[in-house]
């Protein structure tokens, strides 16, 4: 378990309780004999973390019925937390919650240390039963509201510093279920109720409405708007961190929209407003579909024949049917030669599986099927690049699969002999 966690969480509490005590029963009215007070003022005055630990597990040992034993117990978490023993302090957490079910601060150390666990874990099922835990615990203390007695300036600051930590074990636990829509209802609640200045600052708030942008991207099917509105905000207040936030903000965006064209005016609109204004998203037009520019490459393409290769694949992948003939039928029946494919997964000594264009080798994917005229003696190895020639013969569009029959290994060129001249003397 890191220390920083425990730290983290420490400051939370002394942000709102200054002194990170909360039980102080010598002036709230708690009557004690005088050997009880002087155990629990030794516990109560005790100046590092590990001997107040000490001294408060002493007194409940000796005063295990104590009137003040739920005040008590929140103090050894807060100690626990201080010397950076994780489970330790997450035994205090639990002792609090069964002396005090109502303990907003205990509820919080829960969540995020049975959260920072089932990080750790590797077994899957171990680790979604660890996140179902961290986000129980963070449900049922989003539900209590304010407790009974708890001054208002301690609740808001409870709200300021641990709700995005209640919020964001519920909306990661949703995310390792797919259940993105509530990982976003999750996020857009805790968001909505952020204090202003959390927004515009580096901040557990901002750092979760990066979550909320993946959320969008994540989806089924992706919601790619939202996603770059929310990554823009986050990575406009983010100073050091924007870097890193960027780019998934310009991914979004560029898969919705083509390019980048406009995004200047998102940019913008981020500064004033958390959550898209009403009209803003709709007014951002989408790329153009694929068998849009195939119709536009058609009617701007005096002669088909001269299209590329990569072009005519898009065409035959993308287009509507009697685009995808037109483009074809320049090609078939005619033999072609492709310098330096790449022979794929799949080949044999009948039919050899290739790479020809630029995309097909990046993504490690056979785009054409050379049927050969006369079986291979041996198959090219995987990842082999060759030169071959074939006549087009047909193709699929899903999957793309052109097919050539005739198919032929072209042996490479020998270089020319020397010539050999007379040495003048």
């Amino acid at each position: 378990m890191k220390k920083a966690v425990l730290a983290s969480l420490l400051a939370f509490a002394c942000a709102i309780t200054p002194t990170c005590i909360v039980a102080q029963p010598q002036n709230g009215g708690v009557n004690m004999s005088a050997d009880e007070y002087k155990v629990y003022n030794d516990a109560e005055t005790a100046t590092t973390p590990a001997d107040k630990a000490a001294k408060i597990e002493a007194y409940l040992k000796a005063y295990p019925n104590s009137v003040v034993k739920a005040d008590v117990l929140n103090q050894l978490m807060f100690a626990y937390s201080a010397t950076g023993d994780a489970d330790k302090t997450l035994d205090a957490a639990d002792r609090t919650l069964a002396a005090n079910p109502n303990d907003l601060f205990a509820y919080v150390f829960e969540t995020q240390l049975r959260r920072t666990k089932a990080d750790a874990l590797t077994d899957p099922a171990a680790k979604q039963a660890g996140d179902d835990d961290a986000a129980g615990y963070a449900t049922k203390a989003l539900a209590l509201g304010q407790p009974k007695g708890m001054p208002d300036d301690m609740f808001t600051a409870i709200k300021t510093q641990g709700f995005p930590v209640l919020y964001g074990a519920v909306a990661a636990d949703d995310l390792s279920k797919k259940d993105n829509a509530g990982a976003i209802a999750a996020y857009k609640t805790e968001l909505k109720g952020a204090p202003p200045a959390t927004l515009t600052q580096p901040s557990q708030q901002l750092q979760d409405m990066v979550g909320l942008a993946n959320a969008y991207y994540t989806s089924t099917p992706p919601d790619l708007l939202n996603c770059a509105w929310y990554a823009t905000r986050a990575a406009a207040f983010a100073q050091t961190f924007a870097p890193q936030i960027q780019p998934l903000a310009n991914y979004c965006y560029k898969k919705f929209h083509g390019d980048l064209t406009g995004y200047d005016a998102m940019q913008a609109a981020v500064q004033t407003s958390v959550d898209p204004p009403a009209g803003f998203l709709e007014g951002i037009k989408p790329a153009p579909k694929p068998e849009d520019i195939v119709a536009n490459l058609i009617a701007t393409t005096p002669n088909l024949v001269e299209l590329a290769t990569s072009d005519k694949e898009f065409v035959l992948q993308y287009g509507k049917p009697e685009d995808a003939e037109k483009v074809f039928a320049t090609v078939k029946g005619k033999t072609t030669q492709f310098p330096a494919v790449t022979v794929m997964d799949g080949s044999t000594a009948d039919a050899l599986q290739v790479a020809v264009t630029d995309d097909a080798i990046t993504n490690k994917t056979a785009d054409f099927t050379f049927k050969m005229k006369e079986p291979l003696k041996e198959v090219p190895a995987t990842g082999t690049k060759i030169d071959i020639e074939g006549t087009y013969d047909s193709y699929t569009q899903k999957p793309l699969m052109i097919s050539m029959t005739d198919g032929a290994v072209v042996a490479p060129k020998k270089p020319a002999a020397p010539v050999r001249r007379p040495v003048r003397h």
